[in-house]
């Protein structure tokens, strides 16, 4: 085992992701056995982190492991050096299952031997520029860059993206210059052509033909729940609903509701105590409460805490933090375990009616969907009224007996359980009961006696629904109608509270608010702004079917919300040292930076400018590359909002020959040259950490055995997280608070951590400043 860690370490990963991938036994065998190949290419010590990381991911990707030995030695022969090679091959061994592999095919498919150089990256740039330079100039900086990005992509396959990136924006910035006010002004919305009258009759009859409900892009969840988007009945028409069954006595019961309600909209939103609220439940919240406050109608918060062997307080206290800050007050907070008594009286009710009763089988007899029926099913009603209150004073062991409905759902399940029987006592009721209701049971009861209108619900609740009609009926109480929507997923993230719990035991992730997951308190943590969340539901719009969705519209909701509000900073992340030799040693000036330099009536900050400032280490190049815009011992650079031109004099480096301190003059940027580019600085910084966050998994589905066969324990980037302890920023951020957010200029945007303390402040990276592919 030591050896096998040693052999992982040897190749990059860390000893903890070392330790995790060998609890994984088939994840473990795989990259063992493409080490051993590897090294066996390029002797024991042969193997470096980048072709460790093409290896880890080779092994926790490949699905036909007899194609192992063939790409490791691809590997380590560096004919495949990127992920974007590895994926091509992956895709082609999979495409090609039979042997023997065309090796020409197979190379060409994976660019093996294509080299693109600088100068080839150059031209592609310059002949895209050329041919949208025309609207370029006219649009400067809000012309759609991806597309130049996308061109240049197709034209160069095989070319590293990122340095695509880099001379795109070097080749835009020679042709437009710097970014002037104007370019920073949010582009205008194009004005909506007036639609004429028919067509839009003919669009709402398309819609209901489709019987598809409206996503409504574009406008405001309020807007849409406000709408004809959803057409829900009325309070008090629930009868008009498919599905919905009338008995004797329902117009009676409708009636009496909507005297105690006054045809109110009523909602709840019904989480179970039992872990955190994760991006689905921003969907269900932003529904449930967006409805009833769309509509001038009230929302609950009722937590269902009917299993008390999983529920927490921290639970109930996350639940409610996480609803108020998404912007939502809940009319009531109520349980569940409120109407334990009454739950209690009315499965009496039900015995006595002969709709249910008490049987002998044991809980893992009830498993699954073909249980056969009940050989206690025509149990007497008086022997069952006995024994269920035996079992409330707890006669029976656990999981001896169970109270059970007589109905089939409409999944086929026969007879689903009411009752059974826990001694575990409960946080609100004590040991007052051992005996706790089920989810089938309760829920449609509690919307019931809460009077609720609208029991919305995901999709996998339609199943449910049957019973839920039932059960209201069979006791004769007023029936609310329960409406199925889409359910919202998110790729490259498990939010199933039993998946997090093994995140966190296997020390994947350091607990349920890691800002690596996609739960409420990690995004929160991380710095998304709940408008964000809230926009990114609504541009997901109401739908009826399942959605999944890249984590990048999310992104891009939440740096539409910073760009607006996050205040912007100077942050160095790798730094290196700068002293301006024609500065007196004493030399301190105040330097005003704007707060939003889009709106300068927003304010500013104040940072001091001195002899000794420092720059990124990647701001500055020993040696000049064609197409580099940035500090060269032959080429000065701008300090923003300095005023300044700084030009190198003497490079200083360490024993090992690294740079470790640059010595330069600078001079008025007005009497200077115009540089090509102004970069960012700090003088007399906060030392602080900063944590740079990937994506947690691989595979966009890591809970797909066909894309993880290995299971999504084996999927885990090993390059996730990524602390950096010695970053520097400005002393304007030196009062902030805990999620108090920023923009580090040309960084990204930034968020304050809870670890944070008064000596040392800790930032986490929210998003960076654009869309990158690579990120979440």
């Amino acid at each position: 085992m030591a050896d096998t860690l040693a052999l992982f370490t040897s190749i990059g990963l860390s000893e903890q992701k070392a330790k995790e991938t060998l609890k994984n036994e088939a994840l473990s065998s795989v990259l063992k056995e493409a080490i051993t190949q590897a090294q066996h290419v390029n002797g024991a010590s042969g193997v470096d982190k980048a072709m460790g990381t093409l290896l880890y991911s080779l092994a926790s990707r490949l699905k036909d492991i007899k194609r192992l030995g063939f790409l490791s030695d691809y590997i380590a022969q560096r004919k495949i050096c990127t992920e974007l090679q590895l994926t091509a091959a992956l895709d082609f061994v999979k495409s090609h299952p039979q042997d023997p592999i065309s090796q020409e095919a197979f190379d060409e498919a994976c660019g093996v031997g294509i080299v693109i150089t600088p100068e080839q990256i150059e031209d592609a740039v310059e002949f895209v520029l050329k041919k949208h330079k025309e609207q370029l100039l006219k649009e400067r900086y809000r012309f759609n860059m991806g597309l130049l990005m996308s061109e240049a992509r197709s034209a160069l396959k095989w070319a590293d993206g990122k340095v695509i990136k880099n001379e795109v924006d070097i080749q835009v910035l020679q042709l437009l210059g710097t970014k002037t006010e104007a370019d920073l002004e949010k582009k205008p919305k194009p004005q909506k052509a007036k639609v004429a009258e028919n067509d839009v009759k003919v669009k709402k009859e398309e819609v209901v033909a489709n019987g598809e409900v409206n996503s409504g892009q574009g406008r405001s969840l309020m807007e849409q729940l406000r709408g004809e988007a959803l057409k829900f009945h009325k309070p008090g028409e629930n009868y008009k609903t498919e599905g919905y069954i009338v008995t004797q006595n329902t117009m009676n019961l409708l009636k009496k509701h909507l005297a105690f309600t006054g045809g109110q909209i009523r909602t709840r939103f019904p989480p179970e105590p039992n872990g955190i609220l994760h991006i689905g439940h921003a969907k269900a919240i932003n529904f449930n409460f967006g409805y009833a406050k769309a509509n001038n109608g009230i929302c609950f918060l009722r937590y269902d805490d009917t299993n008390p062997e999983k529920e927490e307080e921290k639970y109930f206290t996350a639940i409610k933090d996480m609803v108020e800050w998404l912007g939502y007050t809940p009319y009531a907070v109520t349980h569940a375990s409120d109407h334990f008594q009454m739950l209690y009286d009315l499965a009496v009710d039900l015995i006595r009616r002969g709709h249910a009763y008490v049987c002998h089988q044991k809980g893992e007899e009830l498993k699954g969907y073909n249980v056969p029926p009940s050989p206690w099913r025509d149990r007497p009603v008086e022997e069952s009224l006995v024994l269920f209150e035996r079992m409330k004073k707890g006669i029976f062991a656990e999981g001896e007996v169970t109270l059970r409905m007589k109905m089939v759902m409409e999944d086929g399940k026969m007879d689903p359980v009411a009752y059974r029987i826990k001694y575990t006592p409960h946080h609100r009721t004590g040991d007052e009961w051992c005996i706790y209701p089920t989810y089938d049971y309760t829920h449609c009861l509690c919307d019931s006696i809460e009077n609720i209108t609208h029991s919305l619900c995901t999709k996998e609740f339609q199943a449910r629904r049957s019973s839920y009609y039932w059960l209201c009926n069979a006791l004769d109480l007023y029936c609310p109608v329960q409406w199925e929507y889409g359910r919202l997923n998110l790729t490259y993230t498990v939010v199933s509270k039993r998946k997090i719990i093994k995140l966190v035991e296997t020390g994947v992730v350091r607990d349920w608010d890691d800002p690596r997951l996609f739960t409420l308190t990690a995004l929160r943590r991380r710095g998304f702004p709940p408008e964000a969340i809230n926009n990114f539901c609504a541009r997901v719009g109401v739908t009826v079917s399942q959605t999944t969705t890249e984590p990048h519209l999310l992104e891009s909701c939440v740096r539409d919300v910073l760009n607006d509000s996050a205040p912007r900073v100077m942050a160095v992340l790798e730094p290196l040292k700068v002293t301006i030799t024609n500065l007196p040693q004493d030399s301190k000036s105040d330097v005003q930076v704007p707060n939003f330099p889009a709106d300068e009536s927003k304010g500013s900050h104040t940072v001091p400018f001195t002899r000794t400032i420092f720059i990124e280490q990647s701001d500055f190049r020993e040696v000049m590359e064609k197409g580099y815009k940035r500090l060269t011992p032959e080429q000065p650079v701008g300090l923003r909002h300095a005023g300044y031109v700084i030009a190198v004099q003497k490079v200083i480096k360490d024993p090992h020959g690294n740079v470790v301190e640059l010595e330069v003059t600078c001079c008025s940027s007005e009497t200077a040259e115009k540089p090509k580019a102004f970069i960012h600085w700090v003088s007399q910084p906060l030392v602080c950490e900063v944590r740079l966050y990937e994506r947690l998994f691989l595979h966009k589905h890591p809970e797909d055995p066909s894309e993880v066969p290995n299971g999504f324990l084996s999927d885990i980037n090993p390059n996730s997280l990524q602390v950096i302890s010695d970053a520097l920023v400005d002393t304007s951020v030196k009062g902030a608070k805990v999620f108090d957010k920023f923009q580090f200029e040309r960084v990204g945007y930034f968020s304050l951590d809870p670890d944070s303390t008064v000596d040392k402040l800790i930032f986490n990276r929210t998003v960076t400043l654009k869309e990158d592919p690579g990120k979440i």
